[in-house]
């Protein structure tokens, strides 16, 4: 299983990248939040040889917006992932179901040569999902052994620890295996 990790602009901007093969880092939130440190942690993995993906912290309404403001911050380049951060905001809402698809389909409209996967907690998935669509594949945050979420759905990530930073796993035989996936 290959490992890596997901950043924000609470981590450095010159993460530690040994033994990792990807990083997903949190590009966009809303229709207004940019991660200030985006372009030197992109740069940062990118430099490392790393699988390289981005995502957006999804709110409720204007999801044609709030799509639009991802692919805008989000760098293009083919083999980038990029995903949706499906989760219970700062407010206590969460998008809806219609909402989280919506999203995804608008992104995988505007981004065709990109992958678009859907992020989301162990309880949202079983709980709040009701459609189970998740685009190009799921990415589960479980915290339990890497590789072992407790869910019956096929996943492509498993992010199974935050200490002392998101730690993932991912579903593929090599990095080369990913980068293939990863190239639509």
């Amino acid at each position: 299983m290959l490992r890596g990790i997901d950043v924000s602009a609470y981590q450095s901007s010159s993460y530690a990248t040994a033994g990792l093969s990807f990083v997903f880092i949190k590009a966009t939130e809303g229709r207004s939040y940019t991660n200030p440190k985006l372009s030197a942690q992109a740069k940062h993995g990118r430099d490392a040889g790393l699988v390289v993906g981005f995502y957006h912290f999804l709110w409720p309404g204007n999801l044609t917006a709030q799509a639009e403001y991802f692919v805008a911050h989000a760098p293009e380049k083919a083999g980038d992932i990029l995903a949706v951060d499906w989760e219970t905001t700062g407010d206590g809402t969460h998008a809806t179901n219609a909402e989280k698809d919506a999203f995804i389909r608008k992104v995988k409209q505007l981004r065709p040569n990109n992958r678009v996967v859907l992020y989301c907690n162990r309880n949202y998935w079983l709980n709040v999902d009701s459609t189970s669509y998740a685009g190009d594949g799921l990415w589960i945050a479980d915290y339990v052994t890497a590789g072992e979420p407790r869910i019956q759905a096929k996943w492509r990530f498993h992010q199974y620890t935050d200490d002392p930073v998101d730690r993932n796993v991912a579903d593929f035989a090599s990095k080369a295996a990913l980068k293939e996936w990863a190239t639509v």
